[in-house]
């Protein structure tokens, strides 16, 4: 058995789907309560996001409204930040810092922030990783190929790396975002800054998931395939 039947791929993986469950419920409720709390200031998340990045110089990223909750992301590609209908309309406090959090993205991206580069620079590794990893092992498993199942978990292991390296990167946007917001004067008072975080820290709990979760299921897999000295 190599997914989900078997006990130890819950011994690896499940304290990491918890993790999970707990950061959705965290970040969605925070997001609910500070979606309730105006900023004095009153601008939107798409006017906050273009007032961070007019303040750090930066003047030809696009800010655009797209679909779905918490979709929001900025593409380095086409230089354009994307934001959510709830964040891209919103003069809430978990507005705004969602909004200033995916500025702060494109502020790494005009300072070549190292981390960023290299996430960047992992996306098709990490695309490719994550499409056929799980085949390779499947089928290694499935016919007793060890050869073909170490091709996939070092594949895998692309996955696991590109989740690793998102964690610094995400901070550290979060961490310019708050500077930003305080800097600018669009948060205010020490209340706002708190609820600002509370959404940030939030959401950052889901990037600590994915990565624990991602790196948990590398040593299953690995513990299948007989690394730790044993094979099942």
């Amino acid at each position: 058995m190599i997914y989900g039947l078997h006990p130890m791929y819950w011994v690896f993986v499940g304290p990491a789907i918890l993790l999970a469950i707990w950061a959705q419920i965290r970040v969605k409720s925070a997001f609910a309560t500070y979606s309730r709390v105006r900023t004095a200031r009153g601008l939107t998340g798409a006017q906050a996001a273009q007032e961070v990045l007019r303040d750090a110089g930066i003047h030809d990223v696009a800010v655009e409204q797209v679909g779905g909750f918490l979709s929001d992301h900025y593409d380095p590609r086409q230089r354009t930040l994307r934001l959510s209908p709830k964040v891209y309309s919103s003069p809430s406090v978990a507005a705004v810092g969602v909004a200033a959090h995916e500025a702060g993205h494109a502020i790494q991206h005009a300072h070549n922030y190292g981390p960023l580069a290299l996430r960047s620079f992992l996306v098709p590794t990490a695309s490719f990783g994550s499409w056929l990893a799980f085949p390779l092992i499947f089928i290694g498993f499935l016919f007793g190929s060890l050869g073909l199942a170490k091709i996939g978990i070092i594949l895998f292991g692309g996955v696991v790396l590109f989740q690793l390296i998102t964690l610094p990167v995400e901070f550290n946007a979060s961490a310019r975002a708050k500077r930003a917001l305080a800097s600018t004067g669009l948060v205010t008072d020490e209340q706002e800054m708190r609820g600002v975080s509370s959404v940030l820290t939030a959401a950052g709990w889901t990037y600590v998931a994915a990565a624990l979760s991602a790196l948990m299921q590398l040593l299953y897999f690995a513990y299948i395939l007989g690394l730790f000295g044993r094979r099942d």
